[in-house]
Parts: C-alpha cells; sequence; structure tokens
C-alpha cells in the first residue's frame, strides 16, 4: 500500500493494510508454521523484504512490519514458554495484533547495560516501573516486549525481558510523535507504573534480558535493512527512468556523465548493501554468530539507503524537492537508518572488535 504519488502519508498505518501483510505471511516470514507463520531462515526472510520494500513505497509500513516481526515475534519465539507463545504469536502473524519492542530509554539508547527501569519481584511476578522514550508501534501496539533492570549491580546479566499485554494496568502510550520520516510508523514513549506482570510474562529467565536483545538485535540488523535494499533498488529505476525521459541543453540527462556515473554509483551501493546482507543472513542461516557480517550489512545498507536517496533527489532536480513527487520522502524515511538498530558508529565499533582493533 502507498499514499498518492508514492508518498507516505502522515497518519499512521491502517489495520487493513496491516491484516493484509499478514495474509501474505510477511508478519510470520521466519516463525514456525505452527502459530501461523511461514518457517522461513534468515536468507529467505530477507528477501521477501526485500521485495516488500521494493514494492511497498510506504516505508513507514515496511518499519512497522519489520520492527513487529524482528525485534518483538523473534526473541518471544525463541525464548518465550509454550503458553506465551500460543497466546501472542498466531495473532502476530495473522496481523490481528500489533507489537511493540519498548527498550530505548533516555540515557540507554545504545549502552542497554544501564536500564532506569526497574523491575522488583514479588509475589508471583514483578512490579515494573519506568518510561521507554522510543517505541516504534508504540501507540498501536496490543502487546509490548520490553526491558527492566532487576538486579542493578549486575550489569548486562541484570537485565530481564517481558512480554505485556498493552492494556495491562499502569502500561500508557503517550501522543504520537510528528517524524521527520516514517511518518506512517506510529511511535511514541511508553510508561509503566506500578505494573504487575507474572512470572509467566518473563523470556528466558531472569538477568537473560541482554541475550533476549541480542537475539532480537542480530534477526533486525540483518533483515529489517533488507526493507531498506528494496527502496534502494527502487531509487535506482526511479532516477534512471526520469534520466532517460528527461532532456536538457537538446539531450537525454543520461548523456551527461554527471548523471549517468551517479546513478552508477548508485548502482553501486545497492549491490553491495544487497551482497553483504545476504551474507549475513546465510551466516545466521548457518548457525554461525555472524557478527561482523550483520554489522557491515546494517552499515552499508543504512549509509546506502541515505546517500541514494540523496542521489536521486539531485537527479530529479526540483522535481525531487516536490513532495507530489515522492522521491523527497525516500530520503526522509532513509535518515532514521542512520539511528535506529545501533547507529553507523556502533555498527563501526562493533566490527572493529571482531577484527580483533
Amino acid at each position: 500500500p502507498a499514499g498518492p504519488a508514492g508518498r507516505p502519508p502522515r497518519e499512521p498505518f491502517a489495520r487493513t493494510d496491516w491484516a493484509a501483510l499478514g495474509r501474505m505471511g510477511l508478519l510470520g516470514a521466519c516463525l514456525p508454521d505452527k502459530y501461523g507463520g511461514v518457517g522461513l531462515g534468515a536468507l529467505d526472510t530477507a528477501r521477501l523484504y526485500e521485495a516488500l520494500g521494493e514494492g511497498c513505497e510506504d516505508t513507514g509500513l515496511v518499519f512497522a512490519a519489520s520492527a513487529h516481526l524482528f525485534a518483538c515475534a523473534v526473541p518471544l519465539d525463541r525464548f518465550g514458554s509454550d503458553d506465551l507463545k500460543s497466546r501472542w504469536l498466531p495473532g502476530m502473524c495473522s496481523g490481528e495484533v500489533v507489537a511493540g519492542n519498548a527498550m530505548t530509554e533516555d540515557e540507554a539508547g545504545s549502552d542497554v547495560s544501564r536500564l532506569r527501569m526497574t523491575a522488583v519481584p514479588v509475589a508471583g511476578g514483578h512490579v515494573l516501573n519506568g518510561r521507554k522514550s522510543f517505541v516504534s508501534n508504540g501507540p498501536a501496539a496490543d502487546v509490548f516486549v520490553t526491558y527492566a533492570t532487576t538486579d542493578p549491580e549486575a550489569g548486562h546479566l541484570g537485565q530481564t525481558a517481558f512480554v505485556v499485554p498493552a492494556d495491562t494496568p499502569g502500561v500508557r502510550a503517550g501522543q504520537p510523535f510528528d517524524k521527520m520520516g516514517l511518518r506512517s510508523t506510529p511511535a511514541s514513549a511508553v510508561t509503566f507504573a506500578d505494573c504487575f506482570v507474572p512470572d509467566t510474562a518473563v523470556l528466558g529467565a531472569p538477568g537473560m534480558g541482554a541475550t533476549v536483545f541480542q537475539h532480537s538485535m542480530g534477526w533486525e540488523r540483518a533483515c529489517l535493512f533488507a526493507g531498506y535494499v528494496g527502496m534502494m533498488a527502487r531509487l535506482v529505476e526511479r532516477a534512471s527512468e526520469h534520466a532517460r525521459s528527461r532532456r536538457q541543453f537538446g539531450r537525454r540527462l543520461t548523456g551527461f556523465q554527471a548523471v549517468s556515473h551517479r546513478i552508477v554509483d548508485m548502482a553501486m551501493r545497492l549491490e553491495s548493501a544487497r551482497l553483504l546482507l545476504y551474507r549475513a543472513c546465510w551466516e545466521m542461516d548457518q548457525g554461525r554468530p555472524a557478527r561482523l557480517a550483520v554489522a557491515l550489512s546494517k552499515l552499508a545498507a543504512s549509509e546506502g539507503a541515505v546517500a541514494n536517496a540523496l542521489d536521486a533527489v539531485r537527479i530529479c532536480g526540483g522535481r525531487g524537492y516536490l513532495t507530489e513527487f515522492g522521491v523527497e520522502a525516500e530520503l526522509r524515511d532513509a535518515v532514521p537508518s542512520l539511528l535506529f538498530s545501533g547507529t553507523s558508529e556502533i555498527q563501526k565499533e562493533l566490527a572493529a572488535k571482531e577484527l580483533g582493533l
């Protein structure tokens, strides 16, 4: 689904579009078929999301689906109890349920070992108190996967992951943010105030929150950015079509090396990001840690998407600057890819560590 002239809407995605993604199997691509998923590996899942990113001009919807699947459903499938999975995964696969990943805090974006949100053990469960500052799908979510500190002295070993229904007493989503891009992905702060969650809501076990989060990040940093690879492919085609049809000084724009070479650069970024993405997902399917491959893949896809979108605007000139032409929206939607799932600087740090630097 797309807005007029390819322009993503300002309003959050429609539930009818969400249900359509469910019917196509996209919301459960890598989840077991027993819960309504398709049961694909990382590489085949990435190829599906690449096709979605290329064919669906509403990148906000693509991102919302990716966050739902990779940051919420994947860790739930890997670490949840049978009862927890049976309760939530069928609806998450079908599109009846929207999930939000509630991790980011004001002073704990990339540093997940210092979460201020607390989970105090009580009889039969935990009481959560804290505020998550940026939750994708937050205002629309039916359930949250969230993380809190259960042992402040234990660092990474003191974090615990929980599955919390949005209608749990004490849970409140804030007003939707007005964002630069990804406008159809609703996002807000989410507050947990004296929120009781039973022991059955824990993913894995108390203290395993960092493990749960890193597992989801591996999938998110690889497969989520397949949607951006699809966007890059669409931008190459869009810029090429414009350059072939537009004439200046009596000849097509493709006759100017300044234009044709820029499109070649766009194609090179696309193919580089695609190959790195496929390599990372292949390593994941082989059961390898894939930390270096995933970091390089995320870096290439996010940086490449921004560069390609800016090049597309420059090639299309004044038209590229107009909202009705649709290209400027691609640039706005590409910029946040440099920030979420770990910034480009974080990816370089991860890659440097894997290289032994």
